[in-house]
């Protein structure tokens, strides 16, 4: 079984675009191409897992979601590199309608797209990590024990700068972006 990186979408790959609406705002983050080389070279499984409650709100369809996924794919095929899956929460617990409106167990910071995705891609959790913008991502990988790394380039920033950081924990790390956040990783992978 491999460990995997599990990955935010916005923020952390992307830029962030609240409730990204059009294909053509999705830019790929300086630095992720070679940030997901780095990691596929150590031998990780690279997953996105991500919430889209604009689908709940009505803001756009699954499709969309899945039209995203399949641009944000090629923009890294074409630098040379690609993720192994993604996985997302269309759910909010008080927006939206049914099936929609729901309080779900995919919904980060609950673990469900993690178990989901270590049971159908035959991942190991034990030594993976999840790499995330936002408190959402941290308090995911509390949930099951994983190494975290949170990015500046999303909402990190705002999260430390405000205060709003809850005090760190062993195997928790602030880095500016994922290409630093993957010389942690290969760091102590190495270690």
């Amino acid at each position: 079984m491999r460990k995997a990186i599990f990955l935010d979408r916005d923020g952390t790959l992307i830029e962030t675009v609240p409730y990204l609406s059009r294909l053509s705002q999705i830019k790929l983050l300086n630095g992720v191409p070679e940030a997901l080389s780095l990691l596929k070279g150590k031998g990780y499984s690279l997953v996105v897992v991500t919430n889209q409650s604009g689908v709940a709100r009505g803001f756009f369809d699954v499709n969309f979601v899945l039209e995203s996924h399949r641009r944000i794919q090629l923009l890294l095929e074409e630098a040379g590199v690609a993720v192994d899956a993604f996985y997302f929460c269309p759910h909010h617990p008080t927006e939206g309608d049914p099936p929609y409106k729901v309080d779900c167990d995919c919904r980060k910071p609950k673990p469900g797209l993690l178990l989901r995705a270590a049971g159908e891609l035959g991942l190991e959790l034990a030594g993976s990590w999840v790499v995330g913008d936002d408190l959402p991502d941290l308090m995911m990988a509390r949930n099951l024990g994983l190494y975290f790394a949170l990015v500046r380039s999303g909402y990190g920033r705002t999260l430390e700068e405000g205060g709003l950081l809850p005090p760190l924990r062993e195997g928790e790390w602030v880095v500016d972006d994922l290409l630093a956040a993957a010389h942690l990783i290969a760091n102590k992978s190495s270690g």
